[in-house]
Order: structure tokens, then C-alpha cells, then sequence
């Protein structure tokens, strides 16, 4: 399995890169998890945005889904050939969430209803599972502000599962669905220090992503959706004090394979 971090950073923007994506892949199987602002840009440098196997999206908040609406006017006005739509998993309220972008979006001269012909879309059902080529993915509900879920991955060449938090606080009891992952991708938006009363239900400091890496059993735990002004590598270095495991944080182009 290979990851590849499209984008790490929390809600707005960073100086040199975007919000939450990632590109998931086999030997066999191309799919992205989350696909927020400027993270096509980034997609398009590792593979063909119009070969992909699948999306999925942990939660409609903007940092996660915004490149959705830039994705469907490249696949739009670039097809290929007998091209097929792109799978889109949609969380529950993903459906109402796209037909309101779309009745937005709209110009005159087109169809609301067939505004997103490009993607292939479906609500995934939070207690069963989605197949992705080579993937299945199962769910989790987190503590945030909106419903949202964390995600993990399994392949079907056994490499070890990949185990992502999306956006959550502490409320959030991740232990089952985490155990036995081989690598935490984990949010960590909170810098050390922050207020527990604040963020119980809203995200994770960088030892709070630590512990459910350290606690699932992983060997690699991958920092993402951080404010660069909270300080990447002091959140490394944070995070080092509950895990001994290996430490990336998520960067444009940062890949690593298991």
C-alpha cells in the first residue's frame, strides 16, 4: 500500500500547501480520501485525475470536499474515451450536501439535476463497508462539529491496514476501529496545550494523536491537518513524548509505502 499526503493542513490553506487529501494506492487500485482545497493541483502531479478508482469523504466540511467542484470541471471538459463517472462515496447528507453546490453552481444553460454527472455517487452506510478495487473501507464516528468519520483500510495484499482519524476530538472512542493498524494517519489540529474544555469534541493535539497510534499498535504515525503557525516539527516533537514509532508529517508529495 502507498500513501501520498495531496494535502496536511487544517482549515485554510497553508503558504505551500493545501487542505485534507490523499492519495491511496496498490499495485491495482487508485483512490483519494478527502479532496480539499488544493489538493488537485497536487493530484494531477502522481496520477490521471480521470483513472481513479474512487473517492471518499469523511465529512462535508469545506477543508475536505472544496476540489470536488474543481475536479468536476477537469473531468468534464477532459474525458476519455468510453470514460466511466468516478465513484464518489458521500457521507450520510452527502446526496442534499452536492445537489445545494450544484443548484448554486449552476449557470442557465445547464441541468442542476445532471450538474454532477461526472461522479458515479452513493451514500455510504457508516455501520457496513465500501469495496474499492483492491480497498475495503469500514467506518467510525468521531466527536466533531459535524458528523464525520474516521476510515479504515484494508487491502487485499495484506500489507497492513492504513487507519485514518479525519477530524475528531477526545470524545471520539477510535480504539477498535484503529487496533492492529499498521500506519495513523491522524489529525492534530490543536497545538499542545490547548484547552481540553475546547477541543474534547473538535480535534486532537499532537500527543492525542500519538496515544491512538501508540494504543492501536502502529509503527508509523502521520501527522496531518496542522496549522503551520502551530509549529509541524515542535508537534513532532510533541508527539515523540507518547510514541516511538516513526514520525512524518503530512506534506504535498510526502509518500510512504508498507
Amino acid at each position: 500500500m502507498r500513501l501520498t499526503t495531496l494535502g496536511g493542513s487544517a482549515a485554510g490553506v497553508g503558504t505551500g500547501q493545501g487542505c485534507s487529501g490523499y492519495l491511496v494506492e496498490t499495485a491495482n487500485t487508485r483512490m483519494v480520501m478527502d479532496l480539499g482545497p488544493d489538493t488537485l493541483l497536487e493530484l494531477r502531479k502522481h496520477v490521471d485525475f480521470r483513472a481513479l478508482d474512487g473517492i471518499v469523504i469523511s465529512h462535508l466540511h469545506l477543508d475536505h470536499v472544496l476540489d470536488l467542484f474543481a475536479l468536476r470541471f477537469a473531468l468534464k471538459y477532459n474525458p476519455r474515451p468510453a470514460a466511466r463517472p468516478t465513484p464518489l462515496f458521500l457521507p450520510p447528507g452527502g446526496f442534499a450536501f452536492m445537489q445545494k453546490a450544484a443548484n448554486l453552481f449552476v449557470t442557465d444553460d445547464e441541468d442542476a439535476s445532471d450538474y454532477f454527472s461526472v461522479y458515479d455517487m452513493s451514500e455510504y452506510d457508516p455501520d457496513g463497508s465500501v469495496s474499492i478495487g483492491d480497498f475495503t473501507l469500514t467506518f467510525q464516528r468521531t466527536a466533531h462539529v459535524i458528523p464525520c468519520w474516521s476510515i479504515r483500510m484494508h487491502s487485499t495484499d495484506d500489507s497492513g491496514d492504513l487507519f485514518y482519524t479525519a477530524d475528531t476530538g477526545t470524545d471520539a472512542d477510535l480504539s477498535g476501529i484503529a487496533s492492529g493498524a499498521s500506519v495513523v494517519l491522524s489529525e492534530a489540529a490543536a497545538a499542545s496545550g490547548a484547552d481540553q474544555t475546547k477541543i474534547h469534541a473538535l480535534h486532537l493535539t499532537p500527543e492525542q494523536a500519538a496515544t491512538i497510534a501508540r494504543d492501536a499498535g502502529a509503527t508509523h504515525l502521520v501527522l496531518t491537518h496542522m496549522w503551520e503557525e502551530n509549529d509541524p516539527t515542535g508537534a513532532v516533537e510533541a508527539a515523540r513524548s507518547m510514541f516511538d514509532g516513526r514520525i512524518t508529517v503530512a506534506m504535498p508529495g510526502v509518500s510512504l509505502s508498507w
